[in-house]
């Protein structure tokens, strides 16, 4: 079976291409890094079988990150295949740069011109440019298919190759050498229009320094609200009620069958039915949070914020491109930490991975949308987005003090390509939208249901493995017991909620299966009820077992993920530091939290303002004191007559 290797720089649409090649459903995306490594998919022509290989992007054959290496050792060992290079209409003068170092290589070249967008920067006659170079050149629309039979056709055929020719010159003499052939070759094959790729008046308020974090956190929270509030809460509680209908007539089957106290009735109603009713009951959430954010990076806007938020991330030893990495933390942890390998600097790689983790998952998200909408109602969206925020506030300040303390690391040059804006695909959209949440549901769900049954079977038998439903000595809640003591400064102990954090260690989606076997179906009553294998004795302990669910241990698949991508050493540290920052400022928000109990919100802010005011008072005083006094300006940050004469 003969290979073919799909090559070119990040955002000119390789993976669309693949996708339409061998109509698959790979993640397609407009920034540096989607792809990270090597996909294989077969597919035939004429009747002859080909092995499609999609490549991440390369600008040339010298790497710079991980990803890059991947493409070019391939391509290395794999010299006699077909490649093909496709390029962007309006960024031929960089993409060319690549398919000249492939040509000299003594590569097999087809090159693909993709017509990204019906406004091109430029006019381009392909028969020209395919005898200057002396490769087949063909015009393709991924997105449409257009040119797709074409450039097939062209793939199949066979060509004498030249042999690759070794140049005893710099890199930087060979890089302005090939740039000063490409522009000559535009001239005479092209003809430039006025029109500048990815420019739109919208960057004037999207890109502004002021507006720009204004917009972007309005737009967030307007999805926020959308998502947990205004349309998926009514979905839910729609979803659920069909459940009850549907579930009931056959949990009465079962008691007819079996007698209302047979373990497999209980199995079935609080395990079963209790975790698909979990499912349901934050499905629709995560359906439409899956909509918002692919219909912003289907519009060009994700590759935005990027850049709005470089100069924020290089102040703590990241890069613009972290923000693809930690954007990806909203989804799955465990992806996001693979996409760092497109990270040049290895010190960076690190600490995007560290930071990652403290980003609230998807996973999280039922955990936080089941106990804030059981207590705090109305106003839980607002605590929702509390959290994200929290996680994120902690994800910057970890990376800032690894930046200052044992991973320092050199300035980082950011490198992005701004795609125009573009008319959402709905057929796009909704495609994805699918994909993920198909994927969705299997991982999670289905782990979710397994781990149901599991705690419910390990909670309602004993050591002895006797029946002896809640409440009794079961296996978990022996086992729990011996470690509860850990979390009272928390203010949370009970044992229920120890098994939740550490099935919560396997699969966050298990924190919320064990709460609601344990709430019976009541979450709100069973939160407060004393007694409760759940309870709370306030609602600070609610707080902080919230901020430590966000920010403790990442689930064993990420953990796994992070030895892969950083080494073992590192994941260790990491995940005892994750504990460590859990413990602390779950430890800072009960205490806080209780203190505003106890003398109310009011009071607490007063109690603030006047300490601040006195610390203010002794400082001034101090300063007025030292003075007057001064006879070794050293310490003065004042520039006082007597340190003026020190100077001169």
């Amino acid at each position: 079976m003969e290979e073919v290797l799909l090559v070119g720089n990040p955002n000119t649409g390789k993976t669309t291409l693949f996708n339409l090649i061998t109509k698959s459903d790979e993640k397609t995306g407009n920034w540096h890094g989607v792809t990270v490594e090597e996909k294989k998919k077969q597919y035939t022509f004429s009747g002859k079988d080909f092995l499609l290989v999609d490549l991440p992007g390369i600008y040339s054959l010298e790497h710079f990150s991980l990803e890059e290496k991947v493409a070019i050792d391939y391509l290395i060992s794999h010299k006699k295949q077909k490649v093909v290079n496709i390029c962007d209409v309006n960024n031929l003068e960089r993409n060319l740069y690549l398919t000249l170092c492939l040509i000299e290589s003594g590569f097999d070249v087809v090159l693909a011109i993709n017509l990204t967008s019906k406004r091109k920067q430029r006019h381009l006659s392909c028969k020209k440019l395919a005898e200057k170079l002396g490769v087949s050149v063909v015009l393709v629309n991924a997105k449409s298919g257009e040119g797709k039979q074409k450039l097939l056709e062209e793939i199949s055929k066979k060509r004498e190759v030249c042999k690759s020719s070794k140049k005893n010159k710099s890199i930087e003499e060979e890089a302005e050498e090939k740039y000063e052939k490409i522009s000559k070759i535009l001239q005479e094959c092209s003809e430039k229009t006025d029109q500048t790729y990815g420019k739109s008046k919208l960057d004037k308020f999207f890109l502004n320094r002021f507006f720009a974090p204004i917009i972007f956190f309005a737009i967030m929270g307007l999805i926020f609200y959308l998502t947990f509030f205004l349309i998926g809460k009514p979905i839910s509680n729609f979803l659920n009620e069909i459940l009850a209908l549907l579930g009931s007539p056959v949990t009465n089957k079962l008691k007819v069958l079996f007698g209302e106290n047979f373990w497999l009735v209980y199995l079935f109603e609080e395990a079963i039915l209790g975790g698909i009713g979990t499912i349901l009951s934050f499905l629709p959430q995560i359906i439409l949070l899956f909509f918002f954010l692919s219909l912003l990076e289907e519009s060009g806007y994700i590759s935005r914020v990027a850049f709005v938020f470089d100069d924020l991330l290089s102040k703590v030893g990241l890069s613009g491109k972290s923000i693809y990495s930690l954007l990806l933390g909203f989804g799955c942890s465990g992806t996001a930490v693979m996409t760092t390998r497109n990270l040049e600097n290895k010190k960076m790689r690190i600490k995007t991975s560290f930071a990652i983790p403290f980003l609230s998952c998807s996973a999280r998200l039922p955990i936080f949308l089941a106990i804030c909408g059981a207590v705090f109602q109305t106003k839980s969206v607002f605590v929702v987005i509390g959290l994200y925020a929290l996680g994120l506030i902690v994800a910057v300040l970890v990376s800032f003090f690894m930046n200052k303390t044992i991973l320092r690391n050199d300035e980082n040059n950011f490198i992005l390509e701004f795609p125009p804006y573009r008319m959402i695909s709905i057929k796009k959209t909704f495609k994805v939208l699918w994909q993920n949440t198909k994927n969705f549901v299997i991982r999670v769900g289905s782990v979710l249901l397994a781990l149901n049954v599991i705690v419910w079977i390990f909670s309602n038998f004993s050591l002895k493995f006797s029946f002896v439903k809640f409440g009794g000595e079961s296996i978990l809640k022996t086992f729990a017991r011996m470690i509860s003591p850990i979390f009272c400064p928390l203010g949370f102990s009970s044992w229920g909620l120890v098994v939740a954090l550490l099935v919560g260690v396997v699969a966050k989606e298990g924190v919320l299966s064990v709460i609601m076997l344990f709430a019976s179906g009541n979450l709100s009553d069973a939160l407060f009820a004393c007694g409760s294998d759940i309870y709370f004795s306030s609602i600070s302990g609610i707080v902080s077992f919230l901020v430590f669910c966000l920010l403790y241990v990442p689930c064993l698949s990420t953990i796994a993920i992070m030895r892969k991508e950083i080494g073992g050493k590192w994941t260790a540290f990491s995940v005892c530091l994750q504990f460590l920052v859990a413990y602390v400022i779950a430890m800072f928000f009960f205490c806080a939290c209780k203190i505003v109990e106890i003398f109310s919100l009011a009071k607490v802010v007063c109690f603030l303002l006047f300490a601040v005011l006195i610390c203010c008072s002794f400082f001034v005083v101090a300063r007025v004191i030292k003075k007057k006094n001064c006879k070794n300006c050293a310490f003065c940050r004042r520039y006082c007559k007597e340190r003026k004469n020190k100077k001169n």
